[in-house]
């Protein structure tokens, strides 16, 4: 044991001396480094070694605030806004990356740290660091754009599915998808096309209890630009499902929606307001709770979305109302939102959730569900509410520099 002890402080006090070592290593250039604050992943810290990236947003002179969303095309558009502190205030920039979908993980972080690098040197020119800046073109410009020979269609086609088991035990589940979408400025068309089916099998002392799950569908988009306020369009879906009792289901709703913010600013801020009123035409497997096996119905639908992104975190809010003409009592209200917080320096609230009234179950089946379809959730069950919810919250403290990957071990 005291071999073992004699041996602990040595190897411990070797550290300590160690890391003071290098503690007081020279470093003329790293002080002079321009303070950065953003979410950077190891890669960005290792490709963009120029800058010190700090903890907290007070100690940073620059703030980059970053957003994506998914491009017609399938690929995403990855949004960067530079926010100048302290001698930069008033230096702004918004840069932009967009991947396809056929760019691998690496040629997505390489596409994302060269236009940081490029963002950034506005900023880097006016430190000390920057004459040891170079910069190079690499490609001639082309002076002829080809024409796109799919006119911004893209087909996207998926089958996937997993089985496992043990003795008393069995499950799949197998599904497979077919998309069409064309993303332009004045038109956006998805068109979704699945199927799915989930088996469970259960070996009960000698029993043996099976559930099928089944569902089908096909939805369909498309929207009209009008300005960057206003556009119009309307979706169509029609669908099987095992679980909600529905032989066929089909609805029509033409739509019509306005963002008070304008949509050349929705990876910033959006406030959409959407309304649809359409057609809903039903038939159940079974007999409904309301003796029905078939039904056709009007209604309407409104919709409002609120999502900003600040320096101060993000939040998102979306609220759908929807109920039938023939009786609105039979109506349906969801609230869905999500908050990240930074309340003060290294503490960080988030809270997210769902809550939902239900009042519009047209295909609860009479009969009820079978125990063994309860405890498999394979039947819709009566009910006038659900909801999900998150919470928590993250204290960082220590050094405000954070410049240093080291992936020995793991991370």
């Amino acid at each position: 044991m005291k071999i073992s002890f004699l041996t602990f402080i040595f190897l411990s006090s070797f550290t300590i001396v160690i890391a003071q070592n290098e503690s007081l290593q020279p470093d003329t250039l790293r002080k002079d480094a321009l303070n950065v604050y953003m979410q950077a992943s190891d890669y960005i810290r290792k490709e963009i070694p120029f800058v010190n990236y700090v903890r907290d947003i007070k100690d940073a002179k620059v703030y980059i605030i970053s957003s994506s969303q998914r491009t017609g095309s399938g690929g995403n558009e990855f949004m960067y806004f530079l926010n100048g502190q302290h001698e930069f205030t008033g230096m702004n920039d918004t840069i932009s990356f967009v991947s396809s979908s056929d760019d691998t993980q690496d040629q997505i972080r390489e596409g994302q740290v060269k236009v940081l690098k490029m963002g950034l040197m506005r900023y880097i020119a006016k430190t000390p660091l920057a004459k040891h800046v170079n910069i190079k073109f690499s490609q001639p410009l082309s002076e002829e754009v080809s024409t796109d020979k799919w006119d911004s269609w893209v087909f996207r086609t998926r089958f996937n599915g997993f089985f496992q088991g043990q003795k008393t035990y069995k499950s799949s589940n197998i599904n497979g998808s077919f998309s069409a979408n064309r993303v332009t400025d004045n038109w956006k068309m998805n068109y979704n096309l699945g199927i799915n089916q989930g088996t469970d099998k259960f070996e009960i002392e000698d029993e043996i209890i099976k559930s099928v799950n089944k569902s089908k569908y096909f939805n369909a988009l498309i929207v009209k630009s009008i300005n960057e306020h206003w556009s119009y369009g309307a979706t169509a879906r029609i669908s099987s499902s095992t679980y909600s009792n529905r032989k066929f289901s089909a609805e029509f709703l033409p739509s019509i929606e306005y963002d008070i913010f304008p949509y050349s600013e929705s990876t910033r801020r959006q406030l959409r307001l959407l309304y649809s009123i359409g057609a809903y035409s039903y038939q159940y497997t079974d007999t409904t709770i309301y003796n029905k096996t078939e039904e056709s119905k009007l209604g309407q639908q409104l919709c409002a979305a609120y999502e900003v992104v600040q320096k101060w975190g993000s939040m998102e809010l979306n609220m759908r109302w929807r109920n039938y003409f023939s009786d609105w009592k039979l109506n349906n209200l969801s609230l869905e939102g999500y908050v990240n917080f930074r309340i003060t320096k290294g503490l960080t609230f988030n809270l997210g959730g769902v809550y939902e009234l239900i009042h519009d179950q047209l295909s609860l089946v009479k009969g009820g569900a079978t125990s063994e379809e309860i405890l498999l959730r394979r039947k819709e069950l009566e009910t006038s509410y659900s909801f999900f919810t998150h919470f928590g919250l993250t204290y960082t403290f220590g050094s405000i520099y954070n410049n240093v990957v080291n992936p020995r071990f793991g991370n």
